[in-house]
């Protein structure tokens, strides 16, 4: 199983009848549908962290396909937001001022 809630705020953006809707999507999708393989056991937001919580922007997946594309997501958003680095700026010579 993947590392769970403790890096994401997602839980709290939860609306309070997320276990009914949660099971209905694993109802709708039994099988993952990415790989169409393995039986869902996560029900996944389509587009990350746009909150929409319809029936439409919801999909059952398998714990495999759940963990690739959440790391996948994560690798994306990081690109997108890098950490400054750790090395200084190179400053000018002083007898170049």
């Amino acid at each position: 199983m993947s590392g769970g809630w403790q890096n994401s705020g997602r839980k709290q953006r939860l609306p309070s009848g997320w276990p009914k809707i949660r099971a209905r999507i694993l109802e709708r999708d039994k099988t993952c549908v990415l790989c169409g393989v393995r039986p869902s056991r996560f029900c996944d937001h389509i587009v990350p962290k746009a909150d929409l919580n319809g029936d439409a922007d919801l999909q059952g997946v398998c714990g495999p396909c759940h963990d690739q594309k959440s790391s996948r997501e994560g690798n994306e958003a990081q690109r997108a937001n890098p950490r400054p680095g750790r090395q200084r700026p190179q400053e000018p010579h002083p007898g170049l001022r």
